[in-house]
Order: structure tokens, then C-alpha cells, then sequence
């Protein structure tokens, strides 16, 4: 039986191949995976038990106006977790690498070609935002907010995924945030090595915070989209730890000029920080 990384590989597609890059509006670049892929692998059932999204931040958009000079912009990309695919992120590079030598109106045009391809290609509806780099005077660059778990002093010789770390410590009810900069995973398809940052908030019997951090530790290894990475973390904690409330938020580096921020909750994410951490 074929792995998801094999299965992904085996169709015809232009991941981890080397690609030539085009620099003409190309549409097709563009190329989805079903979340069902991983979602089967890690147990998540058809009705979703969380909410939220996945928060693409895009730094190396450039295309030409009419008079055809060049235009840059900084973008982001707010797609919703109940999409029925997700665009591999290297699809997504080239996609944007080909808006470098075409003509277009203006930067509301862009986004509305944008918008419409990648939900065209997700089966849900994206919000795209494009903004010069002269409204990004005085953005902020920050920390996750709550506990670092990071200072804790453990001892770690485990690199694959184990939640049997995750344990409570008592019967009482607790509400708290916890983050690690320590989470890393490696690309599904590339094998390139995905450096993240979690927070997790939530409400219930109190968590171990040391076996928490082996745990988040213990991803070092895997080989998983960043996506896919958060719905593990959310659904482990779930089952081994039953929060009566639970929110699990990833921030991953830039690469390719693409970072990806993703968020699983219980509760409602209409409001979602998206300021940059330090090593984004």
C-alpha cells in the first residue's frame, strides 16, 4: 500500500520534481491535495470537531501595470478549514511567480484574480488582501502570547510522534495558554525541514506541562504539511487530555517566500493575530 507522500508523488504532478518557472499568468500551476488524505491518517471524522483556518502570508508577489512597470505587494491568503483541498505550497510559488510579466489594472484586479483561482482550486471561497509595502509601516514582530514551555529542563531522545506523553496532573479545571517555539516537521514531499512555533489554549484538567513539550518535541521527525501537523496536535491533545475547550495555533517559517499559519479550535477564530513572530 502506498504512503500519502507516495500516493501524492505518483500522480502527474510538479511536486518535488525541477520545475521551470513561468512568468506569464498561468492559472493551472496551481495544484490541490484533498485534506481527506491526511485527515484519514489521523482519525479526524467526516464531521469536523474544530473550527477555523489557515493563514498564508505571501512576500514575493511582483506583477506589471499597464505601462509596465513593475508592481510589489505582500499578500494574504485566509482559507477555511472545511475546504475540500489545500494548494501544495510550491504550486503556489510558481503560481505567483508567473503574475511577474503580465499586465494587470490594478492591485484590487490581482486580488480578484487570485481570490478566484485559489477557490476555484480549494472547492471553498479564499479572502485575499494585497498590500503595498507603504502600509506596512510599523508592523509588528512578536512573541506567541502565554507560558513558553521551552525553559523547561527535559531530557529528549524520542523524534517520532508520541502521545503518550500527553497526560493531565489533576481533576481540577484550569485555563491557560502554552506555547513552544520547538515544534519542527519535515515537508511531506521534499523532505525539507518546516520550523514552527505552537500556542495551545485550553480549558479542562490540567495538563503536563513537561510531557506536553516532549510531545510537541517528538514531531521533530514526521513527515507532514504544516496543516496536517496542527489537526495531529489538536486531535491528540483531545483524546488523551478531553479539554472542554481547546485551541491549537501554528506558525511556521518562510519558505519560498510563503509562510503558513494554521488554526484549530473549538470556539469561534473570527479574530485571529496574525502578527509575525520573530523568526518570521
Amino acid at each position: 500500500m502506498l504512503t500519502e507522500s507516495e500516493t501524492i508523488m505518483a500522480n502527474d504532478n510538479p511536486l518535488g520534481k525541477k520545475t521551470a518557472y513561468v512568468s506569464t499568468y498561468t492559472p493551472s500551476l496551481l495544484y490541490p491535495i484533498p485534506r481527506t488524505k491526511g485527515r484519514r491518517i489521523i482519525g479526524v471524522p467526516a464531521v469536523l470537531p474544530f473550527k477555523g483556518i489557515d493563514i498564508w502570508n505571501a512576500f514575493e508577489i511582483s506583477w506589471l501595470n499597464n505601462k509596465g512597470k513593475p508592481v510589489i505587494a505582500i499578500g494574504r491568503f485566509d482559507i477555511p478549514c472545511d475546504s475540500e483541498n489545500i494548494i501544495e505550497s510550491k504550486s503556489l510559488k510558481l503560481y505567483l511567480t508567473s503574475f511577474n510579466n503580465s499586465k494587470f489594472d490594478s492591485i484590487a484586479a490581482v486580488e480578484e484574480i487570485i481570490a478566484r483561482d485559489m477557490s476555484e482550486h480549494l472547492g471553498a471561497v479564499a479572502n485575499v488582501s494585497l498590500q503595498p509595502l507603504n502600509d506596512l509601516d510599523g508592523e509588528k514582530i512578536s512573541h506567541l502570547k502565554g507560558d513558553c514551555l521551552d525553559d523547561l529542563d527535559i531530557e529528549c531522545d524520542t523524534y517520532e510522534i508520541t502521545p503518550e506523553y500527553l497526560t493531565t496532573t489533576s481533576n481540577g479545571s484550569v485555563e491557560e495558554t502554552l506555547y513552544s517555539d520547538l515544534l519542527k516537521s519535515n515537508c511531506l514531499v521534499t523532505g525539507q525541514p518546516d520550523w514552527g512555533s505552537v500556542q495551545i489554549h485550553y480549558r479542562g484538567k490540567k495538563i503536563d506541562r513537561e510531557g506536553l513539550l516532549k510531545y510537541i518535541v517528538s514531531y521533530r521527525n514526521i513527515n507532514e504539511f504544516g496543516e496536517q501537523c496542527t489537526e495531529r496536535l489538536f486531535m491528540d491533545i483531545m483524546q488523551r487530555c478531553a479539554p472542554e475547550s481547546l485551541t491549537v495555533y501554528t506558525r511556521y517559517t518562510r519558505r519560498g517566500g510563503l509562510d503558513i499559519n494554521a488554526i484549530r479550535s473549538t470556539e469561534d477564530v473570527n479574530k485571529i493575530n496574525n502578527t509575525r513572530l520573530v523568526r518570521q
